[in-house]
């Protein structure tokens, strides 16, 4: 899940960062009146959405007064902002952030994300911060800062000492950076956070080190431990379905085909998605649901699939072993019950209680094709979208 600069700001300040003053809107209306409340002279208005590349497109702009920020704000939301991370559709901005512009003596780069080689968190510095620091890694890595941390001690008081003598930074400085690295990975860990980047953090001309910008990303397989951040699943940029899913803890991606597929394992579902290819055909979405989905969960997934309008056929290929083939079943014909379906179903299934299931399914009274194998099932409904 990924949040916006606002929100992830807000759980940082929770934390003892430094933001600057500010207030997220969804109303050209409540512009001139948020300027006013801020109470600065200059105030810096920024799209909220959930790529990156704001600055070089145009989402991020100044205001000197009321009215300039009123103008500015009208301009923003509803448009549709497009970046290099966007695509040539870009974003609908619904939000926008109007904060104080502070006065920056020097602009700093800090995250801490997931070193996948070395399998522990990673905090990333460099003394050149700001909207080019893509081209600093590429054409000057060695400005680019890495210490691993220790998920149990942390940020050590030398790595620390280390990180600010590279950028540069010592007395008050380099304590308040130290601070700051020690709140920033306290955030991360109970958060259940990958990535957690403040780009630009700013030295300010009175010597603050203020997070002026702030991208969070949270581990999906972790929500269940987090209900507060249900409430930011309606600002995603996901579809229906995918919100769905999400809520009965599935995973779901849909796609441009037109076979969907329900399946249990990830490996399962690659799997199945590379041989329906394989035999011509083109899958309308990944969907795993686990390998001990509930009933709910298993009809839910059905549910899915069938509000696609791009569906023509649906492939089940479930291999049973701590997921029952029975509960498969039940679930198939519960959620054909309160959907209804209209479409071609075939069906491959294995292992535990696959005879039951069986039976389930031929009692049922269903319009079922049920295949022996995978390079079966895939023939079947490759077959039934043709």
């Amino acid at each position: 899940m990924k949040l916006f600069e606002f929100q992830a700001k807000n759980i940082l300040k929770e934390y003892g960062v430094c933001i600057p003053r500010g207030k997220a809107i969804s109303r050209s209306a409540d512009a001139s009146t948020t300027f006013q409340e801020i109470g600065c002279n200059r105030c810096v208005i920024k799209a909220q959405i959930l790529a990156g590349g704001r600055g070089k497109s145009g989402g991020i702009q100044f205001a000197s007064s009321p009215e300039e920020a009123q103008a500015c704000v009208s301009g923003m939301l509803g448009s549709h902002l497009v970046t290099r991370q966007t695509g040539q559709k870009g974003t609908e901005i619904t939000y926008v952030l109007i904060e104080e512009a502070l006065p920056i003596k020097k602009e700093l780069y800090l995250a801490i994300t997931i070193d996948r080689c070395l399998q522990t968190p990673m905090l990333i510095a460099s003394a050149e911060g700001g909207m080019e620091i893509e081209e600093v890694a590429n054409r000057t890595p060695d400005k680019i800062i890495k210490e691993p941390i220790d998920v149990f001690f942390g940020i050590h008081p030398f790595q620390a000492r280390r990180i600010a003598s590279q950028l540069n930074l010592s007395g008050t400085l380099a304590t308040k950076l130290s601070n700051l690295a020690t709140n920033l990975f306290d955030a991360f860990l109970k958060n259940d956070c990958s990535l957690l980047e403040i780009n630009p953090l700013a030295v300010t001309a009175h010597d603050e080190i203020c997070a002026l910008d702030a991208k969070m990303d949270v581990d999906d397989n972790a929500l269940y431990r987090h209900p507060e951040f249900n409430q930011f699943i309606p600002s995603q940029d996901i579809s229906p379905a995918e919100a769905l899913a999400r809520k009965h803890r599935l995973s779901y991606i849909g796609l441009e085909g037109n076979i969907g597929c329900l399946v249990n394992g990830a490996g399962l579902a690659m799997a199945t998605m590379d041989i329906i290819k394989l035999h011509g055909g083109e899958p309308a979405n990944f969907l795993d649901v686990g390998g001990d989905a509930s009933l709910e969960q298993v009809t839910q997934a059905f549910k899915i699939i069938l509000s696609d309008p791009k569906v023509k056929a649906v492939l089940i290929n479930i291999f049973g072993g701590i997921m029952k083939c029975d509960v498969i079943a039940s679930g198939i014909i519960q959620a054909i019950k309160e959907v209804g379906i209209h479409i071609p179903l075939v069906i491959r299934l294995e292992g535990t209680n696959v005879e039951i299931a069986k039976k389930i399914l031929d009692n049922s009274g269903l319009k079922i094709t049920a295949a022996k194998d995978m390079k079966e099932a895939a023939n079947l409904v490759v077959s039934k979208v043709l």
